[in-house]
């Protein structure tokens, strides 16, 4: 009973109320089963990675809070995480994320071996990414390449192995989180120059938006190559086309300056991801 009267703060702590990073998960992960199935993907693939998706952004939420419990509280868009306010405690927060990763567990082991060999690689990636700020200007490639992961485990899935679209698809879709997750840690550049945390904003300083946009044209220029490898149609072009389009118009917003600006580039990535699979899924259809 008292577990339940404290479900805002675990939903909290989850970020099951800010669906957008799951989001930004999700559709890549599509991507990767569209592309393997030349199509729609069995069903039961289907229904696994999605659900895994929403499990492990969970997860990484987590291990992401209990990781920064002792400097949340120092920074202003953060200060109010369960965690850092003590609501919940760090014991708390590390069951639910091993809870979390044994019903990922569980899903992949209703795939294949391969998909298990690929799925510990990613949870590595997920599990040291929030430690990497400590360490290293680059936690957002590892961000990118623990979200990525679901491309060539979605192919794994479907077909049992993977191919040069798998992994061009995978390098596409650690560009384009890397430039989101930078406009993200721009937001917070201030309080972790404080604190002493690192990320690519910080390294790239006044050239992170001419940096931010080669990554983004770099991620649009492989998803080109992707379509013209698998012979896509104009449906699937359209969709990168609007993809470069709200590239542009990040970039615009960033050119404000302003932390609201900012943020608001990285909410729209969701929707230059989700453009490319709607091309995809036209394009098939």
């Amino acid at each position: 009973m008292a577990l339940l009267l404290r479900w805002p703060q675990f939903k909290s702590l989850m970020r099951l109320d800010r669906p957008v990073g799951t989001y930004l998960l999700l559709w890549p992960t599509l991507w990767g089963l569209w592309l393997a199935a030349k199509g729609m993907p069995r069903l039961d693939v289907l229904v696994i990675f999605v659900i895994g998706v929403y499990v492990m952004r969970a997860a990484g939420c987590v291990i992401n809070d209990y990781a920064d419990r002792k400097v949340d509280g120092h920074v202003e868009r953060t200060k109010q995480r369960p965690l850092a306010t003590g609501e919940i405690s760090a014991k708390e927060a590390l069951g639910l994320f091993f809870g979390l990763c044994s019903i990922a567990f569980m899903l992949v082991l209703l795939t294949n071996g391969y998909t298990l060999k690929l799925s510990l690689i990613a949870l590595l990636l997920a599990g040291a990414y929030p430690f990497m700020k400590r360490f290293t200007h680059w936690p957002q490639a590892v961000l990118g390449a623990a979200f990525a992961m679901a491309i060539p485990m979605g192919y794994a899935a479907q077909t049992q192995t993977t191919n040069s679209t798998a992994w061009l698809a995978f390098t596409a879709a650690v560009c384009m989180t890397i430039a989101y997750d930078t406009y993200y840690a721009m937001v917070d550049r201030d309080d972790d120059l404080k604190i002493g945390l690192r990320s690519t904003a910080i390294l790239f300083n006044t050239w992170d938006l001419r940096i931010i946009g080669l990554f983004q044209a770099a991620c649009v220029t492989i998803l080109c190559v992707i379509g013209l490898i698998n012979q896509l149609n104009t449906p699937f072009y359209m969709g990168v086309a609007v993809m470069a389009g709200m590239f542009i118009y990040q970039h615009l917003l960033g050119r404000s300056r302003n932390k609201d600006n900012y943020f608001k580039a990285f909410i729209n990535s969701h929707w230059a991801a989700f453009s490319v699979w709607i091309g995809l899924l036209v394009n098939y259809w």
